[in-house]
């Protein structure tokens, strides 16, 4: 392989050198863009004045403040870095074995375990002494436990994953975008002052928010969760690192609702065919994906929570969340990866109210299982709900005066419109069971005495500070001591959560409630630790960790999900919490304070426990600490901090790099070939896009089969064309990385003088270059060509199921820009260039037609103003068809024209400074990513 760039230069010379991580953490470090698009690290004009102007009017006005962790950035190579990723740090599929040892009776259907079991009884035979002879057969009896078993398992010893590195492909940054709306001016050539002050800048309000200390970025992964998790552990050694782990897999085999079929639509019917076929999108969960069905899915738990729990530290918890249709399936699975000893509680949630079931109860709650890496580490934060009065206990008030009585039927039934100043109090008894002080007492004059088998609660001297702070009052024939509601109006958080499904209103129909996340990770990580979660769906786990301080790393199979999860984080908005070491960051602990509100009522984050013991004691109450209620500043707008988007998947070489050398195909990518194309043969049908004069139409190939001879194609097919029917060829882009020109222009080359109709590229991704490729084709190549998506869950080639009803590749479109160079001029008279998103073009090879799309008519769509031809960084973004920069829109409406914000829906970027070359990313309706470069001619 010959290098040609002197960036790649450069990465090679740094692997030799050994010095290829401290390159690697140099370019995690975003470089501020001097003037002239440049990317030298420089310190903006504008920060020294906006730091003060930032300063004088922070009573007045919002701004946003950052948080920042303490982690050294990690090895990470930038997507496009592939082809200089040195041979040395790339490693060899990862063998895990599972525990042989586990079978339900001595029969040893396994021979590792048959010889465990021989030597077992061996030892127990040539024991010396007792305590040999106990500790041989406890071990035997290890053997003979019970345990979950289903099809495929005992056949199985262990299971290969392979050890690829993560490739950053994105790095995203909500505050670089809003800066953005300083350049934007409502029409072509005037000019719009946003804030009434030309020296204003957005950053008075929002500056940096969550941009972490030494690198730290959090991270969304595409790409299966059992090789993002294995690359974790092998690649970035983060083996103990993850305090909480939190699943909410597929329910099971027959849990349709659990699928964002596209981007734009937030339900899906649940059991039909037709609304949950297997798109690029879907997660593996439907009945028709599992090669096995129920069996399937349960190796695809095993094998995940067993790399879950080498990521989990010592003090750390996983929970999966499930419904209770497979609760007990996974409470087994979990008590043979964590142990039975580590269960920690099986929380039960509310959803909804439920739906009318065939001759059954509604189902109205889904479940929490709950596992500790290790019990006696565990970490764990008790958490507290405000209590509810319960009039049958509290059945009497006190008014201000001391004067008590019982409440009233009506106030008794509706206890929260008590009027202001009345206390609910409760009569506890002095008095107990069991020998002890029984001496009479004296109360209000009178003696009062107990039978001589119980005791007092309270010594003589704490019984009268009780009386004298009015806390003993006079029953029928005994004393009571008297408590009030207010004296701790909160109680401990139980296993059963009632007041969760109300929050359910669900923007997406994978969506999970951010209170339920929100309490697991309260009670079991404190700011600044890291949370993962293998299964995105929609970011809960991700929005929550960011809104609470906490690190994170989301990763799922799907691309709709990721697209989601993107959007939903870029556009949030949180609470600025108090931080009570700034310079530590969230690590260091949120502020909370004791505040009561003019009531009287508690309403800090700090709370008394009051007790008729610390009364009687003559102790001051002890405080117990509300973890959900840390101190606020009103006057601040936070944002989500930058973050990166990565992948299993890397990108090809850059379009001016040579091709990699010619080398014979590795049994694996033989395997990976037959694979293919025994899925096109099973899904033959090509789902078009939606939209643009396409309608979400197919395009279906018959008689796939490989063809008889071949250099550069894999498969041939036939399909009906005009003249009846055409042969079509095929050629796979690689199992783990995105297809190159080369191998596009090759095919071409073989495809036209053999007498096929098309070509048809199916890959996991595409390099820009031969995505352009794809697009002249016919009048380069000599043959019409199509580019198809394929869905990137194929990489569980043995779990998943291929049926004719689960169509996996999706034909996607190009995105057709203009890039012009505006006549007015930059601050310091750069010039200025802006980009029209036109549309999308997709070629339909059923019709041999063009059809287009609007560029105001896709779900989202990025800029990136200097491509660098290995990451994306997106400057601009922005989501035509929805509103979802509204939070952010209310939050500093005063400073911004309407008109600003319309424009971020709209498909024309704003004024910028361009580099060398400038790349648009578009995402469909799929969640596809679309990628074209253009070079900027100065």
């Amino acid at each position: 392989m010959r290098l040609k760039t002197p960036q790649q230069k450069k990465w090679r010379k740094a692997a030799q050198s050994g010095i290829l991580g401290d390159v690697i953490a140099r370019r995690e470090q975003p470089a501020v863009k001097s003037a002239a698009g440049k990317g030298k690290a420089t310190k903006s004009p504008r920060a020294g004045a906006g730091a003060k102007a930032g300063a004088r009017r922070a009573k007045a006005k919002k701004i946003a403040r950052d948080y920042r962790h303490g982690e050294q950035a990690l090895l990470r190579p930038e997507s496009g870095s592939q082809d200089v990723f040195p041979q040395a740090k790339r490693k060899p599929p990862t063998k895990l074995r599972y525990d042989s040892s586990l079978s339900p009776e001595l029969t040893w259907d396994e021979a590792e375990a048959r010889g465990e079991g021989e030597r077992l009884i061996d030892r127990v035979l040539a024991a010396d002494t007792l305590e040999e002879a106990q500790s041989a057969a406890q071990d035997l009896k290890r053997l003979s436990k019970p345990f979950l078993n289903w099809a495929g398992k005992a056949e199985r010893g262990g299971f290969t994953v392979p050890t690829l590195p993560l490739f950053t492909h994105e790095r995203l940054s909500t505050h670089a975008v809003l800066e953005t709306l300083k350049r934007r001016h409502p029409n072509r050539g005037a000019t719009l002052d946003l804030f009434g002050e030309s020296d204003k800048s957005i950053g008075d309000k929002i500056r940096g928010a969550y941009e972490h200390q030494n690198g730290w970025q959090n991270r969304m992964i595409l790409g299966d969760s059992l090789q993002v998790m294995n690359s974790l552990l092998e690649y970035e050694s983060k083996a103990g690192e993850v305090q909480m782990v939190y699943m909410d897999p597929p329910y099971g085999i027959k849990f349709g609702s659990n699928f964002q079929p596209f981007v734009r639509n937030k339900s899906v019917k649940d059991g039909e065919d037709e609304a949950i076929s297997r798109e690029p999108e879907m997660v593996q969960a439907y009945r028709d994906t599992w090669e096995l069905g129920i069996h399937s899915w349960l190796t695809y738990m095993r094998d995940r929570l067993l790399l879950a729990r080498e990521l989990l530290a010592d003090s750390g918890s996983c929970f999966v969340q499930i419904s209770d249709e497979n609760v007990h399936y996974v409470r087994e699975i979990m008590d043979e990866v964590f142990g039975r000893d580590s269960f920690v509680g099986e929380i039960v949630y509310k959803t909804t109210s439920g739906a009318k079931q065939k001759a059954s109860l509604r189902r109205t709650s889904d479940r929490i299982i709950w596992y500790a890496k290790s019990i006696d580490a565990m970490k764990f934060n008790r958490l507290f709900v405000q209590s509810e009065i319960d009039t049958g206990l509290f059945s009497r008030v006190e008014d201000k005066d001391g004067n008590r009585r019982p409440l009233t039927p009506e106030e008794k039934a509706n206890p929260h419109r008590l009027p202001d100043g009345l206390r609910p109090f409760r009569s506890l008894p002095l008095h107990s069971q069991g020998s002890g002080d029984s001496d009479p007492r004296e109360f209000n004059g009178q003696k009062w005495t107990i039978s001589p088998d119980s005791h007092w609660r309270h010594t003589v001297d704490g019984f009268n500070r009780l009386a004298e702070k009015g806390r003993i009052i006079q029953e029928k024939t005994v004393l009571g001591s008297v408590y009030y509601f207010d004296d701790f109006a909160f109680e401990e958080l139980t296993n059963n959560w009632t007041d969760t499904g109300p929050e359910l209103h669900k923007d997406y129909v994978v969506q999970t409630s951010e209170k339920v996340i929100q309490r697991c990770m309260l009670m079991t990580t404190d700011p600044g630790d890291l949370v993962l979660d293998p299964t995105c769906g929609s970011g809960t786990t991700a929005f929550v960790a960011e809104r609470w301080g906490r690190r994170w790393i989301t990763t799922d199979v799907s691309r709709v999900p990721v697209s989601l999860a993107r959007q939903r984080l870029l556009t949030a908005i949180y609470p600025y919490y108090q931080l009570k070491e700034p310079q530590r960051g969230p690590a260091g602990g949120f502020v909370y304070k004791r505040k009561q509100n003019r009531k009287g009522e508690e309403v800090g984050g700090i709370v008394p426990h009051v007790t008729l013991k610390s009364i009687a004691n003559d102790e001051p109450p002890a405080e117990e600490v509300l973890v959900d209620k840390p101190e606020t500043e009103s006057d601040v707008v936070r944002i989500t901090g930058p973050f990166c988007v990565e992948a299993v998947l890397p990108t090809p070489l850059s379009p001016e790099s040579e091709a990699l050398e010619i080398r014979e195909p590795s049994p694996d990518e033989d395997d990976h070939i037959s694979r293919m194309i025994k899925v096109l043969s099973l899904s033959p049908e090509l789902r078009m896009p939606t939209g643009g004069g396409v309608g979400g139409s197919t395009f279906k190939l018959n008689k796939v089969r490989p063809p008889a001879k071949s250099m550069s194609l894999h498969a041939e097919a036939e399909t009906a064309g005009r003249d009846g029917d055409e042969r079509v060829a095929v050629v796979f882009g690689p199992a783990n990385g995105a297809i190159s020109e080369r191998a596009v222009v090759d095919a071409a080359k073989e495809a036209n003088p053999k007498g096929y109709a098309r070509l048809l590229v199916i890959a996991f991704a595409i390099e820009p270059a031969a995505r352009q490729t794809v697009a002249r084709s016919e009048e380069t190549l000599g043959i019409p060509a199509t580019y198809a998506q394929a869905t990137t869950d194929l990489v569980m080639s043995d779990l998943l199921k291929n049926t004719r009803s689960s169509q996996i590749f999706a034909i996607v479109g190009l995105p057709d820009i203009d890039l012009e160079k505006l006549p007015e001029k930059g601050g310091d008279g750069e010039d200025l260039w802006q980009v029209t998103l036109n549309g999308l073009d997709t070629f339909n090879p059923a019709t041999m037609e063009p059809a287009s799309r609007r560029g105001d008519d896709v779900p989202c769509w990025m800029l990136d103003t200097d491509y660098d031809g290995q990451c994306f960084r997106a400057g601009q973004i922005f989501f035509p068809r929805t509103s979802a920069w509204d939070k952010i829109r209310h939050a500093v409406r005063a400073d911004f024209a309407d008109s600003v914000w319309e424009a971020l829906r709209g498909n024309i970027s704003a004024p910028f400074i361009a580099g060398e070359q400038i790349a648009v990313k578009v995402l469909d309706d799929r969640g596809n990513e679309l990628l074209v470069v253009r070079k900027v001619e100065k």
